[in-house]
């Protein structure tokens, strides 16, 4: 059996050259996203604590009520509650914090490419091989250059989420967009709208349930990485499924994992809610 020859091409070592490079001389914009990061995560963190235990739940309750029913909404209410009765009250925000504020850095960023690349085939081109890249790349190497940019921490936690969670929002806005009926695009052409004007008040509208759906698909993505993004110190119900494995603690992780269900429940739920009420809506239209 013939074995291959031995040739040596080390792609690993430009990549890790690449990465130095990109440290040095971007570290400015590192220490900005860094700052904006942090913030954000406790500016969200610190309004989820002010609120009382009991409002938040019924807070949860209502917004299951109004996207679903109010069967719905107690049920979420009651999810709630059992995460606060497992002890994890504390985790669970800092949880829904790091979420948040990655989907909200996603939406910043994946709406406007999916809008670029629906409109410029040659960009397309290019995002589609990296958007597949992002997509199937293994989650655990996205960690490496988060802590090598942001060290430990919750900072490194989104930006491996965003790698992550990015590429659905992103294909699903190129996909909503081209997706919009010719007859509607012609019509609104012939009335003298500017590309501006036909995006906001015609393509955007017509496109926004399912842009809505790749909102859904990148907010469970980030949700989905709470477990892996504890291993970079990032706090919250991953971190105690972590510590669950160290210790081999059977209830902690039953509890810690069922908490993260239950919101990756609620999330899927209400997003699903808000994608059917823009729908409705549009056809009420």
């Amino acid at each position: 059996m013939r074995s291959f020859p031995d040739i040596e091409f080390n792609l690993g070592d430009y990549v890790e050259t690449l990465v130095n490079f990109l440290d040095n001389a971007l570290e400015g914009l590192f220490d900005l996203i860094f700052f904006i990061s942090s913030r954000t995560i406790n500016g969200i963190e610190d309004v989820l604590n002010f609120l009382p235990w009991w409002l938040f739940i019924i807070f949860i309750i209502l917004l299951g009520w109004y996207f679903r029913s109010i069967w719905s909404g107690l049920l979420y209410g009651s999810f709630i509650f059992l995460i606060g009765a497992f002890g994890l009250w504390d985790e669970m925000m800092m949880t829904i914090s790091i979420v948040l504020s990655a989907v909200l850095i996603c939406l910043i960023l994946g709406i406007p490419l999916g809008v670029w690349m629906a409109f410029s085939k040659g960009f397309s081109t290019v995002m589609r091989p990296i958007l597949d890249a992002m997509q199937t790349m293994p989650s655990f190497v996205y960690l490496i250059p988060a802590i090598f940019f942001f060290g430990l921490g919750n900072v490194s936690a989104i930006f491996a989420t965003l790698i992550y969670a990015l590429p659905p929002v992103i294909r699903l806005t190129e996909l909503a967009i081209r997706g919009v009926d010719p007859e509607v695009i012609e019509s609104a052409q012939s009335f003298g709208s500017s590309r501006w004007q036909m995006l906001k008040k015609v393509q955007l509208p017509q496109a926004l349930p399912t842009i809505m759906a790749g909102v859904n698909q990148t907010t469970m993505m980030a949700l989905a990485m709470v477990v892996i993004a504890s291993m970079v110190g990032a706090q919250g119900l991953g971190e105690q499924v972590l510590i669950s494995i160290n210790r081999i603690d059977i209830a902690l992780g039953f509890e810690a994992g069922i908490s993260i269900v239950f919101l990756a429940i609620i999330i899927d739920r209400v997003t699903n809610g808000v994608a059917d009420r823009f729908q409705k809506h549009r056809r009420a239209k």
